[in-house]
C-alpha cells in the first residue's frame, strides 16, 4: 500500500509538473517524479512478494523477500558510508554539475530545471550556486533571473546587484538540510528499523 501511494504521487507529479526538481544536467532523469515512481515500483514488488509468500507460506518467496530486503538495506548502508567518506568530493562535483545546469535554465525542454531553480531561489532567498555572478556566465552580461530579485517584477533581473539576493543557493540549502538533519536521520532510522 505504501508502494502504491508513492507510485501514485510520482505519476501525479510526472503528469502535472513534468520533470519538476530536475537540477542536474548530468542526470536529467533524476527528477522527484522519477525517483518516486522507481521507489514506489520497487516497494510494491517487494511488498507483493512478501505478502504472497506469507499468505501461501511459500519458503522460496519468503526467502526472495528476505534477500531483496537485505540487498536494499546493504545498498543503503553503503551509500550512507560512501557519502560521509567522500563528502568533500561530492560537494565539489555537485557544485560543478549545478553550475553546468544553469546554462540550461530557460531553454526548450528544460522546464523542470527552470522551475526548480526559480522555486529554490525564491523560497531560499538566494541567487546562483556560489553567488549571483554564476548567472553572468550564463547570460554573458550582468543579469540574473527574476527569481533572484528581492522584490519580484518583470525583468527585475536586469537591475543593479543591490536588488538581488546575495546568499549562495548551494550553501543556503546545505545549511537548511543540516538544520533538518535530525528529522532526516529519524526518518532514515525508522525506515531501516522497518526493513530490519
Amino acid at each position: 500500500l505504501g508502494g502504491c501511494g508513492i507510485l501514485g504521487v510520482g505519476i501525479w507529479l510526472a503528469v502535472t509538473q513534468g520533470n519538476f526538481a530536475t537540477l542536474s544536467s548530468s542526470f536529467p532523469s533524476l527528477s522527484a517524479a522519477n525517483l518516486l515512481i522507481v521507489t514506489g515500483t520497487f516497494v510494491m514488488i517487494i511488498g507483493f512478494v512478501g505478502c504472497i509468500g506469507a499468505i501461501k507460506e511459500n519458503k522460496c518467496l519468503l526467502l526472495s523477500f528476505f534477500i531483496m530486503l537485505l540487498i536494499i538495506f546493504l545498498l543503503e548502508l553503503t551509500v550512507v558510508i560512501l557519502f560521509f567518506v567522500y563528502t568533500d568530493k561530492i560537494d565539489k562535483y555537485a557544485q560543478q554539475d549545478l553550475k553546468k545546469g544553469l546554462h540550461l535554465y530557460g531553454t526548450d525542454g528544460n522546464i523542470g530545471l527552470t522551475n526548480a531553480w526559480s522555486i529554490i531561489q525564491t523560497d531560499f532567498r538566494c541567487c546562483g550556486v556560489s553567488n549571483y555572478t554564476d548567472w553572468f556566465e550564463v547570460y554573458n552580461t550582468t543579469r540574473v533571473p527574476d527569481s533572484c530579485c528581492l522584490e519580484f517584477s518583470e525583468n527585475c533581473g536586469l537591475h543593479s546587484p543591490g536588488t538581488w539576493w546575495k546568499a549562495p543557493c548551494y550553501e543556503t540549502v546545505k545549511i537548511w538540510l543540516q538544520e533538518n538533519l535530525l528529522a532526516v536521520g529519524i526518518f532514515g532510522l525508522c525506515t531501516a528499523m522497518v526493513q530490519v
